[in-house]
């Protein structure tokens, strides 16, 4: 069953159906709140021009009312024993604030699970880093081979979409470990399997759980 996307009803589904973990993408508020949200705007989610940057948490609550925090989403991952895949959206106007804050709200956290930072941006996995050096982050790969990210990046794991990993093969014998999204063909998920990818990121994790013969 289909549900909105970074919404309760869609985690809520994926640990019904099995999911090790979640994923999700964060961006930061006009008033500081950190909220799940991919777009810089909310046209294409909620049919609204409003930018979530230029926005309060309120505001977008009251044009979105599934609208998450990443607190909310911790709460849930923490009691469901998930572990998390975290995505710092950019380029954002507030710059490595969402970072910052990500780790604040981290720190005050003793989660049992483990959390994991991603980001296309190569300054912000550095940021990341200068804070809390402990932190588990993952370099997102764009479609076009990101040379220049898997040379210079601190990150102890590389996320590739499944078109570049195929495209891609001497990505599979990178040592790092691999994230790899967005993995809904079967073929793809038997692909990852054979080949060794430690996390397989999808929007069917019922269906991945069957083609891969867990139970």
């Amino acid at each position: 069953m289909h549900h909105p996307e970074l919404t309760m009803a869609a985690y809520k589904a994926a640990i019904d159906d099995g999911a090790d973990g979640f994923e999700c993408d964060v961006r930061i508020t006009k008033d500081n709140q950190l909220v799940l949200w991919h777009d810089a705007d909310m046209k294409r989610v909620a049919g609204s021009s409003a930018r979530i940057a230029d926005s309060t948490f309120s505001n977008i609550k009251h044009i979105y009312p599934e609208v998450l925090t990443l607190e909310d989403l911790l709460i849930l991952a923490r009691e469901n024993k998930k572990d998390l895949a975290i995505e710092t959206k950019h380029p954002v106007p507030t710059g490595s604030a969402v970072e910052r804050k990500v780790l604040e709200l981290l720190a005050q956290e003793k989660p049992i699970v483990d959390i994991h930072i991603m980001s296309f941006s190569w300054l912000a996995l550095e940021k990341v880093r200068m804070i809390s050096p402990k932190q588990s982050t993952v370099a997102l790969l764009h479609d076009r081979f990101n040379s220049a990210m898997l040379r210079f990046t601190s990150a102890s794991s590389i996320g590739p979409g499944i078109s570049n990993l195929r495209s891609n093969p001497r990505l599979l014998k990178d040592p790092r470990n691999l994230f790899v999204w967005t993995v809904d063909d079967a073929d793809d998920m038997r692909f990852c399997a054979n080949n060794g990818v430690d996390v397989l990121i999808t929007n069917n994790p019922s269906n991945a759980r069957a083609v891969l013969g867990y139970h």
